[in-house]
């Protein structure tokens, strides 16, 4: 199973005093010394963490797959296809959440999600959208022309949540998304434990992990966090 890190909160700890570092840049280029296989940024529109110059430097640098999160803006569409990352995650965003609260609906967006996928297309781009693992929104998924979908883990790594329940859900969505031709990655409040169970199902091919990773390598440094989850994940 690969790794895509999220480097969002290097980026978070750095404005905590609007300073110039940590580097998310530069934390990057050490989680992919140590071997994760893409790096994943979510640029928001109030630029809460992520910055215009993060994502132009990180095209740059970058050499495994860089992944550009982002809701669907005006804005965010320039970008994007004038940076033309390896592949961009559409989500969802609301200016009061804290971190993405649940998947993009494509029964209220797929018009929208249509539109904004041929045009990322145009620009060579591949598309994953992140949305609930039910049947429903990944046959809409394929409908709109992604190529990817990730499925939301939040549930599943809820604590007081059913995580036998969810991680029948999640299994069973990913193996319809993979009879439709949709390849598989997963995301949202994974950590060194939860993970274990996820990479039995086969047809996840990636993971985006951010929060636990960051949290980690603030006592062991980002190299050995990365290494660390790399191992939970093929070991």
């Amino acid at each position: 199973m690969k790794l895509s890190v999220n480097v969002d909160h290097i980026a978070s700890i750095r404005e905590a005093r609007r300073a110039t570092e940590p580097d998310p840049v530069a934390a990057a280029v050490m989680a992919e010394l140590s071997g994760c296989d893409g790096i994943t940024i979510h640029l928001r529109s109030d630029r809460r963490h992520i910055k215009d110059r993060d994502l132009e430097l990180l095209r740059k640098v970058v050499r495994t797959r860089l992944n550009l999160e982002m809701g669907i803006t005006q804005e965010m569409m320039k970008m994007a296809r004038k940076i033309r990352p390896d592949q961009v995650t559409l989500v969802p965003e609301s200016p009061e959440e804290v971190t993405t609260e649940g998947g993009l609906d494509l029964t209220k967006t797929e018009a929208v999600v249509r539109k904004a996928i041929s045009e990322l297309k145009e620009a060579g781009i591949e598309i994953s959208i992140f949305i609930e693992p039910e049947l429903e929104q990944i046959e809409k998924a394929k409908a709109v022309g992604a190529d990817i979908i990730e499925v939301n883990t939040a549930k599943y790594t809820e604590p007081s949540g059913d995580s036998v329940k969810e991680l029948e859900r999640i299994r069973k969505g990913a193996n319809h998304a993979r009879s439709l031709g949709l390849r598989v990655h997963a995301g949202h409040g994974l950590n060194y434990l939860n993970v274990q169970d996820l990479k039995e199902i086969e047809e996840i091919e990636e993971v985006s992990i951010g929060h636990s990773i960051i949290a980690n390598a603030a006592l062991l440094g980002i190299g050995e966090a990365v290494k660390r989850m790399k191992e939970k994940l093929v070991g």
